[in-house]
């Protein structure tokens, strides 16, 4: 006989507090077997990630003066976790307009952070329209439509499209100005530069290219956390009923690990809060502030920060010179 880890069954259904059930969509998680409460448990709960990170974001944001859009940012995330918290608790079709069109809203908003940055007042208020246009367009069409296929590919292009401008940015925005900015001031200096000024140039040099390839691994490591949530919630999809077969036979609290979609709202979480501290890393390169902040992330398996060097006095703080040595 093979080794058996303690485990309990899963009970008959609940009769939920929230039935009928009116969404669109169901998902792979039986529906109120461990609650009457709340009809999938653990698509329920795993949102607390968001809420976590989303406090978390935006007090680094407060702590530390990132800009404002950010903290905006965060709060739409937060919104992103709540909706999904409450659309998994009760399965009703208005919490999952709440959960599926915050996710809309806040990322038509990074959009605009991402396409709006150095541009006009009239190209930022054009932007601005035209987005404002676009999420009444989706939420319309969607409520009409009620299709979630269609929810899911809008919120995939309008993510791939900011992602693909944040980068664009990045590399021939971000590294051109850099190396114009290192290139003047040594074709201006080169002949009375002090070998003071020599070692601050080759430093500068250093910590530009520092700078790039750990954003490369910041932007690497959060698509990876985020695909792989997104792979685990389509094997969920495809083979639902061998993973519900399977849970029964492992029991609780065992057939937990085997929730797909949970993992997704984890991954996804995760990979997004990767996003958002990049978004607010790349913005104070572009404002030249590279000197004044910095990325604390020591290990791989840490959650990433943009920290301010110097607090206003201009002494490094204590909590954060620890962190980076």
């Amino acid at each position: 006989m093979g080794l058996r880890l303690p485990s309990w069954s899963y009970s008959p259904p609940y009769t939920g507090y929230w039935q009928p059930v009116t969404s669109t969509i169901n998902w792979c998680e039986e529906d109120y077997y461990a609650t009457p409460y709340a009809a999938e448990i653990v698509n329920t709960l795993t949102n607390l990630m968001f809420v976590f990170l989303a406090f978390k974001g935006i007090r680094n944001c407060r702590r530390h003066g990132h800009d404002t859009v950010f903290v905006v940012a965060f709060v739409g995330y937060l919104l992103v976790g709540t909706g999904s918290f409450l659309f998994h608790a009760t399965l009703k079709y208005p919490m999952q307009l709440v959960d599926e069109l915050s996710m809309i809203y806040t990322t038509c908003l990074m959009n605009y952070a991402t396409f709006s940055y150095s541009k006009s007042r009239l190209y930022a208020f054009t932007l601005a329209l035209a987005l404002v246009s676009l999420a009444i367009f989706i939420t319309l069409y969607y409520h009409y439509l009620q299709d979630p296929a269609f929810h899911q590919n809008a919120y995939a292009i309008l993510t791939a499209v900011m992602l693909a401008r944040s980068m664009y940015v990045m590399e021939f925005s971000l590294r051109p100005s850099l190396r114009k900015n290192e290139e003047n001031f040594k074709l201006h200096h080169r002949k009375s530069m002090t070998a003071h000024q020599k070692d601050v140039s080759r430093s500068d040099d250093r910590r530009n290219a520092q700078i790039l390839s750990r954003m490369w691994v910041l932007i690497i490591a959060g698509l990876s956390i985020f695909l792989s949530g997104f792979g685990i919630w389509q094997l969920d999809n495809i083979f639902c009923s061998q993973l519900r077969h399977w849970r029964r036979e492992v029991g609780l609290p065992w057939g937990i690990v085997l929730e797909g979609h949970g993992w997704w709202h984890l991954l996804t979480g995760v990979g997004a809060y990767y996003y958002l501290i990049w978004g607010i890393w790349l913005r104070h390169c572009l404002n030249g502030r590279q000197d004044e902040y910095s990325l604390v992330w020591p290990s791989i398996v840490s959650l990433p920060e943009i920290v301010r060097l110097e607090s206003p006095s201009g002494i490094v703080e204590p909590a954060v010179a620890k962190k980076i040595r």
